[in-house]
């Protein structure tokens, strides 16, 4: 494929389009978000932030699996359900502490199935499913997962910090395959030990910690560079990204390896000088991780492949989210 067809493609790759009615969504909530006084983020972010005193946030997130999941492999369903608001926590430097899920079945062997995932994936990851609510009767399948965290008020990473001259850090775990129940699921985690899964977990901390990363997401159903464009999208910045930079196990198509959401991969943003800095901690837990481009005032997402370049987002005109993030 050349750069227009890769362009056209991921614009419309249901991933990213399906992001679209946050906005209006979020709307009709209007102030709701911090009805309390005490909210630091609310919405745009992987997670939101309450302050909960001595400079600590508690970290909330909740994800609705895909039904297209959930009909193709129930077991990776409940398994991914815990992966992906691990993976909402660790992408804003916090620690997980414990979920809780909505179950929705028609099916008690589909039930069966989707509680063997989560209790892998809480397993896997070290994080307990503490309690939840059950809808027996429904005549649909359907699994909600929310997770609380905790962070440091003066260590942690949001959506809306990235600024012009920061640089663009893609990082992945190449050490994977897409899963057979569902191809554009790029699975590192279930041949990992527990101890290899949970550190790439903490390494997000690690890097907030050292004030590293001005601004991160983890890559989830937009694919890399939807998800970079979430992020710009809440910082109102755009970037210009080399698209050879970023990481590909090469046993994958551009096209598809850009729409994967991988098991452990994050798009951040760092000051120039902590690029190395930042490459390095994420090497050391088995992400491979480049410097991939750079964040520019002018509100686009910028694509180029050697001597070519187009704009993939035009975030001065049209939306992803609609969603810009404010710390309060």
């Amino acid at each position: 494929m050349d750069l227009d067809d890769i362009i056209h493609s991921l614009k419309n790759f249901e991933g990213v389009t399906r992001k679209r009615p946050i906005k209006n969504i979020v709307s009709i909530l209007n102030d709701a978000y911090n009805v309390s006084g005490n909210t630091y983020l609310g919405y745009g972010d992987d997670a939101s932030a309450i302050r909960i005193g001595d400079g600590k946030l508690l970290l909330l997130a909740a994800d609705g699996i895909w039904g297209r999941l959930m009909d193709a492999d129930p077991y990776w369903a409940g398994y991914c359900s815990v992966l992906v608001n691990v993976n909402d926590i660790a992408a804003m430097g916090g620690k997980p502490v414990g979920m809780v899920n909505v179950l929705s079945i028609n099916s008690s062997e589909t039930c069966y199935s989707v509680m063997e995932g989560i209790k892998d994936g809480a397993d896997k990851f070290g994080v307990p499913m503490v309690g939840g609510h059950v809808h027996p009767d429904t005549p649909y399948d359907a699994l909600d997962v929310s997770i609380a965290g905790i962070a440091s008020e003066d260590a942690i990473i949001t959506s809306c910090d990235a600024r012009p001259g920061d640089r663009v850090i893609v990082g992945i775990d190449l050490d994977g395959r897409p899963h057979p129940s569902f191809p554009l699921n790029w699975d590192t985690t279930t041949h990992k030990s527990p101890e290899d899964v949970q550190a790439q977990i903490d390494i997000m901390a690690e890097l907030a910690e050292r004030h590293l990363v001005t601004a991160g997401k983890d890559i989830s159903n937009p694919g890399t560079l939807g998800t970079l464009g979430m992020l710009l999208e809440a910082s109102n910045v755009g970037a210009r990204i080399e698209m050879e930079s970023i990481p590909r196990n090469r046993s994958v198509d551009w096209d598809s390896w850009l729409k994967m959401y991988p098991g452990s991969g994050f798009v951040l943003t760092t000051a120039p000088e902590n690029v190395n800095e930042c490459v390095e901690l994420l090497e050391s837990v088995g992400i491979t991780a480049s410097d991939a481009g750079e964040i520019i005032a002018d509100q686009r997402l910028y694509l180029r492949v050697d001597d070519d370049e187009g704009v993939l987002f035009d975030l001065k005109s049209e939306i992803i989210t609609g969603v810009t993030e404010e710390k309060l």
